[in-house]
């Protein structure tokens, strides 16, 4: 460093340091201040912790169908999923779980997704801690079955299927994929041919291509389906493609279960995972349906084949259709931090029993007390409370879209939930591994579950939308916000939350605040939530840019592809923005002030590690300063050294029992000898 640049960084510091007694003020908002310190006993606990009250933060509606859920599986152990299991007997034991569930437990899955969305997906979470096959098996049936017939159909389709659907005698599947077609729904290839004289439509595969694939229930168990294909409407003058719509299709006879004529089932087989589903692939051929199995609820066919929509579009009929199925991808999102915090409880109830190493002549220390292992796992930690306080919101918002039908909600709530579930799934997939690694030898036993959880939550990246696919909807949606128009227009602001970032970005690029590196400015939310904001205001203003430079030369496509991995990160910085700032509202809501100070820590730890890791793009950008960023690292050694006191309290809050789950070192007391009876001593 030459002379100059070392005497400006020596003033920026004594600036710093008389900004940071000016700043000071009595009336500064006491959660700026309160924080854990570390403690100097590894076994020490900083502050009371209130299990229950954690419990009650955490799991927001439906506590009382969750509790419902344990206790019956709890006292059904010929309803647990061994960890050896056959594909075919697991497919058999999941469709009895989830009858056991409906008939016996008392469970009523679709009149709570209809009603109390909330409720459905708690329910959901619970039931995938007992086995990930049979929460995607309870949402192939309930609220992608089940919720395309409420959701897509009018009342004569409600009336005719509801109680079937409910209590499972109309068992259903989901048939969007096909074999050449997933995520571009709209390019599917299945027909549907109205054929006026028999007042019917008639469903055809017309080539390979157009096969349905990885149609869950289907191959086994499913007698009904929705199946998504293109109408069309003969005429002298040629055939018309009026878009694509759902049709109920029988798969099966309701009498011996037998395949029914035209329609041809295969079974996608062995799977890397969830092979509890019973995952298949259809066809059809010349297969008849009455006109009324039309789901008709955003277009319409008369006898005569007059076509009626209030919708005066095929693109807004399709986004209408899609924009009623993203139940799924909410529920994706919450189950995946679900599996999130069973993977982190094993991990850290682990990493506090097991020993190794320590000073000499000295006790051997927990593996949770070197600071290589606090850094893999408690992020972590911090990163399942923030998610589920952001997948709780995301729940709250689709029930209020299902209430109101609000144009402004429902498009919130779209792109939310594709932004949420891919960003929340891909952290949980590497989150995974990094637990497995955690435990050594022992994480790569069977039976204590990494595997089975990894296996079985990585197509969760996958369904219901690819995840880079989702992150481009996001993306997408930013830049509309951002501009009346792309191609050749001026750029225009329209969005306050970027105007107000841009603000930010203008008054905090200076030399006081840039270099400011004390602990209560750090652990200060204004500071974190700005830096965040600050983060996506400047990614989306130059995506802005890039794609109106490019797209002279290269066209839309062109530029977008061109700018694609820079759109990606703007889509997660967004959403990582979104869900500190709903974990900011939640610790504001905590009324229990000992809880408020663990989710304040955990907040803190979330927040300055994100950071942390694009430390790189807040240097580029001026907006922290070496010494900053420096100061940021260590602030993270210490948050993690402090959740490391309360670790097990607060995986204990999660509420997930023994019993289900499963994982010999992952329980909370007798772990070494429960582990030891499945080698047989």
């Amino acid at each position: 460093m030459d002379s100059a640049k070392w005497e400006d960084a020596v003033v920026f510091r004594r600036i710093q340091r008389l900004a940071s007694h000016l700043v000071a003020s009595p009336t500064m908002p006491s959660e700026e201040t309160l924080c854990l310190e570390a403690c100097s006993s590894g076994n020490a606990v900083p502050v009371s912790v209130r299990i229950d009250a954690l419990k009650e933060i955490m799991t927001g509606a439906g506590r009382e169908d969750r509790e419902k859920v344990f206790r019956f599986f709890e006292e059904r152990p010929d309803l647990q999923t061994p960890v050896e299991i056959s594909k075919d007997a697991h497919r058999e034991l999941t469709y009895k779980q989830l009858t056991a569930l409906v008939r016996e437990c008392g469970i009523r899955p679709l009149q709570m997704y209809m009603k109390d969305p909330a409720r459905y997906f708690t329910v959901m979470e619970a039931v995938g801690f007992i086995d990930i096959s049979l929460g995607i098996k309870m949402g192939v049936h309930f609220s992608l079955w089940g919720g395309s017939v409420m959701n897509l159909g009018t009342k004569k389709h409600q009336e005719k299927y509801f109680a079937g659907i409910e209590n499972i005698e109309y068992p259903g599947c989901f048939a969007m994929t096909e074999l050449h077609h997933g995520s571009n729904v709209q390019g599917i290839q299945t027909t549907a041919t109205f054929d006026k004289e028999r007042d019917e439509f008639v469903v055809n595969t017309p080539n390979e291509g157009a096969t349905k694939w990885w149609i869950g229930n289907a191959a086994v168990h499913g007698k009904f389906a929705t199946v998504f294909a293109k109408l069309v409407l003969p005429s002298a003058s040629g055939d018309t493609d009026m878009g694509v719509h759902a049709f109920v299709v029988p798969i099966r006879s309701m009498v011996d279960h037998s395949v029914l004529p035209g329609v041809e089932i295969r079974d996608c087989g062995y799977k890397v995972g969830l092979n509890g589903v019973d995952n298949g692939a259809l066809r059809f051929h010349s297969v008849r349906i009455p006109r009324d199995n039309l789901l008709n609820r955003f277009g319409d066919l008369s006898k005569d084949g007059k076509y009626t929509s209030t919708l005066p579009t095929i693109n807004k009929r399709f986004a209408a259709t899609l924009g009623e199925l993203v139940g799924g991808r909410v529920g994706l999102a919450y189950g995946s931090v679900g599996i999130l915090k069973v993977s982190v409880t094993i991990a850290t109830r682990y990493s506090l029993l097991r020993r190794q190493f320590g000073p000499p002549d000295q006790p051997e220390v927990s593996i949770l007390d070197y600071q290589s292992q606090q850094q893999k796992l408690m992020p972590m930690l911090a990163s399942a409370y923030a998610f589920n306080f952001a997948s709780l919101d995301l729940m709250d918002r689709y029930s209020e879209m299902k209430k109101t039908h609000e144009d402004d909600i429902i498009a919130d709530v779209h792109s939310l939930s594709a932004g949420l579930k891919a960003y929340i799934t891909s952290y949980t997939a590497k989150a995974i591994s990094t637990c497995r690694e955690s435990c050594g030898g022992h994480g790569y036993a069977a039976v204590n579950k990494f595997g089975a959880l990894r296996n079985d939550h990585d197509i969760f990246q996958t369904f219901e939308g690819d995840n880079t696919v989702l992150l481009q909807q996001v993306a997408a949606d930013l830049l509309k916000q951002y501009k009346k128009k792309f191609e050749g227009a001026t750029l225009a602001v329209t969005w306050n939350y970027l105007r107000d970032s841009m603000g930010t970005y203008l008054s905090q690029t200076n030399p006081v605040v840039t270099h400011r590196d004390e602990k209560m400015h750090l652990r200060d939310p204004r500071f974190q939530l700005d830096a965040f904001q600050f983060r996506t205001a400047r990614l989306l203003h130059t995506a802005a840019l890039r794609l109106r430079k490019h797209s002279k030369r290269l066209g839309g496509f062109g530029a977008w592809n061109r700018c694609l991995n820079h759109l990606l990160t703007l889509a997660e910085s967004h959403i990582e923005s979104v869900i500190l700032a709903k974990f900011n509202e939640a610790v504001k809501r905590c009324e229990d002030p000992d809880a408020r100070k663990l989710l304040r820590l955990l907040r803190d730890l979330y927040a300055l590690d994100r950071i942390w890791n694009d430390i790189g793009t807040f240097r580029n950008q001026d907006y922290v300063a070496p010494n900053k960023a420096k100061a940021i690292h260590k602030q993270v050694e210490i948050l993690c050294a402090e959740t490391r006191q309360v670790a097990g309290q607060l995986v204990d809050a999660f509420g997930i029992p023994d019993s289900l789950l499963r994982a010999p070192i992952g329980l909370q007391s007798g772990q070494y000898t429960e582990y030891t009876h499945y080698v047989g001593f």
